[in-house]
């Protein structure tokens, strides 16, 4: 006679909005798009968007991923090459010119936005203080639109501090779109403090996803025994979610991948969880991990939501006339 094991409830609170933003989905869209357009190969500068599964999937339709724009062979110079939602300094078209490629950028609108802000610092005669994280490819994109030496990346208020500019009554600051905004507020407001002049950009950086997913994080976390961002490691807007979790009350939060990730051993006996997704994330990992939760746990989920979206960023203008299908994106959107 078979016992059936009854399994531990668990509400899982699930955020909205989470997952991919605006940009993220137009930059995937490029890639789909031009691969039915113009066939396999199209190259794509660095990952398209910081998730593994979502490079994987889109190199599994025909998109080959290089570093560096010599990668691309002679035969295939007609095929498109599309730039990374990060955004790329002003000498990667450049080079793309002088290589004769065609190419597509699939730089976020926000960034590019970013951009503009610092180069209107530069061309009223301000020297530009970039918030950012060193080596990312955002702040590498956004420093190359400038010339070399005309802005300074600060990464905390300690550099704050320890930052001596040539002119301290002329500076502009500018965000990388995807830090924490509690964080950069310590940063802006350290750098006003010591630089009474410092002008401010014509709109606020940090980009309206990161600061909703930020937001319905924080209201979702407390009484939370577990919170679980999705998203990659080398994503900084997923792993500031997992820093504003902790700090906003749940007992213990993690950055995971997929669901294989999970060290089952290792989460002990929790009743409610967190669960939200960097803007590089797709759904069907979300999908996948509440799955798995539900095979283990006898879950009910609850929307935690504090606002819908409704940006929709337009593809480059060579696109806009093929179809995209649910099934062209059912990849990352099940």
């Amino acid at each position: 006679m078979n016992i059936a094991v009854s399994k531990p409830p668990l509400t899982i609170r699930l955020c909205g909005p989470r997952g991919f933003c605006a940009g993220v989905d137009r930059a995937i869209q490029i890639v789909v798009l031009a691969l039915k357009a113009y066939g396999a190969p199209v190259y794509v500068r660095h990952e398209i968007v910081h998730n593994r599964y979502v490079v994987e999937g889109l190199e599994a339709k025909g998109a080959v991923f290089v570093e560096e724009l010599d990668e691309i062979p002679a035969e295939h110079r007609a095929q498109p090459v599309v730039f990374s939602a990060h955004g790329v300094p002003k000498s990667v078209p450049a080079d793309a010119q002088t290589r004769n490629l065609f190419y597509l950028d699939a730089t976020c609108p926000l960034v590019s936005k970013v951009h503009k802000q610092a180069m209107r610092h530069n061309r009223l005669g301000r020297h530009v203080v970039l918030i950012g994280h060193a080596g990312h490819p955002e702040v590498i994109g956004t420093m190359g639109q400038l010339p070399e030496g005309s802005v300074s990346l600060i990464e905390t208020v300690e550099d704050v501090d320890a930052y001596v500019p040539l002119d301290p009554d002329n500076l502009g600051y500018v965000t990388q779109t995807t830090l924490s905004v509690d964080d950069t507020a310590g940063v802006i407001a350290r750098l006003q403090e010591r630089f009474p002049n410092l002008t401010a950009p014509a709109a606020d950086s940090i980009c309206y996803a990161t600061t909703n997913r930020q937001e319905v994080v924080k209201q979702a976390a407390p009484g939370c025994d577990l919170f679980i961002i999705v998203g990659a490691p080398n994503s900084s807007n997923s792993k500031r979610l997992v820093e504003v979790a902790s700090r906003a009350g749940a007992k213990r939060s993690i950055l995971v991948q997929r669901a294989s990730e999970i060290d089952w051993n290792e989460i002990g006996e929790i009743s409610t969880l967190g669960l939200s997704a960097g803007a590089s994330a797709p759904e069907v990992i979300v999908n996948e991990i509440i799955e798995a939760f539900r095979a283990r746990f006898d879950a009910s989920v609850e929307l935690a939501e504090t606002v819908q979206e409704t940006e929709n960023f337009l593809v480059n203008r060579e696109l806009r006339q093929i179809e995209l299908t649910a099934a062209d994106m059912a990849f990352v959107n099940g």
